[in-house]
């Protein structure tokens, strides 16, 4: 596994076929089982420099979702969150796993809530980072690009980039580098990118996250909850909501961090999530 930031070297070396297509799929260390689950617009490449310290005293599965990364959903299936939260269910069956702790980002979050509290999926602890959860957690970016997704689709590829790249760099707080920039990007280059993005911003909903918030309350495993201080897509007073949600959550606040935890903080994410893993 290479955690190489700045050339943003990052290969998920398995796939594994899914009842929603095929999904890109790695493993690293031995331990206790644990899935990172990243969230939109980004991959697994989210996870690269967490990874290996985590792997140091866990088996650390990661994964690209449905229609990102090199994960591709089936033709015509259209990567919603209940897909994400099915689609984990059969890895966990598929790595035979008892049950692993669930570590999500963003529809990370949501996805592992809905692979518990739905689908049935036993868990060991919850950790959710800067999750899509709460409310309308939608933000008006996503709102308009799914009120005007034709517009968007058919505009030129390379207007398209000149949206998404500013837009990239607000998750966080800490500027990127443009190597890293790039790699985050890549998977949505050129016109097929383009499309990519709007089936993912047509597939996720707010609306697919408001029965599992209705049920936070019947969590009864470990969970924490953390947030990057300066979060500009989701508000950090949204984490102590989250948190009390949820009975007996902790809580921790990463100071200079955006939206993009593991990318802002990743030494100080991977060490708060041992200290609750273990």
């Amino acid at each position: 596994m290479s955690t190489h930031t700045e050339s943003g070297t990052w290969k998920l070396r398995h796939r594994v076929r899914v009842s929603g297509g095929e999904v890109a799929t790695d493993v690293f260390g031995q331990g206790s089982p644990v899935i990172l689950i990243h969230g939109t617009p980004a991959s697994s490449f989210l996870w690269r420099e967490v990874a290996p310290i985590l792997a140091r005293e866990h088996a650390v599965h990661v994964w690209d979702l449905l229609g990102y990364g090199d994960s591709q959903p089936a033709p015509g299936v259209l990567p919603s969150i209940d897909l994400q939260a099915r689609t984990l269910a059969e890895l966990v069956r598929h790595w035979d796993l008892d049950a692993p702790a669930l570590v999500g980002h963003d529809i990370g979050g949501a996805t592992a809530l809905r692979a518990h509290l739905v689908h049935g999926v036993p868990v060991r602890r919850l950790a959710l980072l800067d999750a899509a959860v709460l409310g309308a957690w939608l933000t008006p970016f996503t709102h308009h690009m799914r009120t005007h997704a034709d517009v968007y689709r058919t505009m030129p590829a390379h207007v398209f980039a000149d949206i998404i790249r500013p837009r990239l760099h607000t998750a966080t707080h800490r500027p990127m580098s443009e190597a890293v920039t790039s790699a985050y990007l890549a998977p949505w280059d050129g016109a097929a990118g383009q499309q990519r993005w709007i089936d993912q911003v047509e597939g996720v909903s707010d609306d697919e996250t408001r029965d599992i918030e209705a049920r936070l309350h019947e969590i009864t495993v470990p969970a924490h909850v953390l947030w990057g201080e300066n979060d500009q897509w989701l508000p950090p007073a949204t984490a102590a909501r989250l948190a009390a949600a949820i009975p007996g959550a902790g809580l921790t606040m990463i100071p200079d961090a955006g939206h993009f935890l593991p990318e802002d903080s990743p030494y100080d994410t991977a060490q708060a999530l041992l200290r609750f893993l273990d």
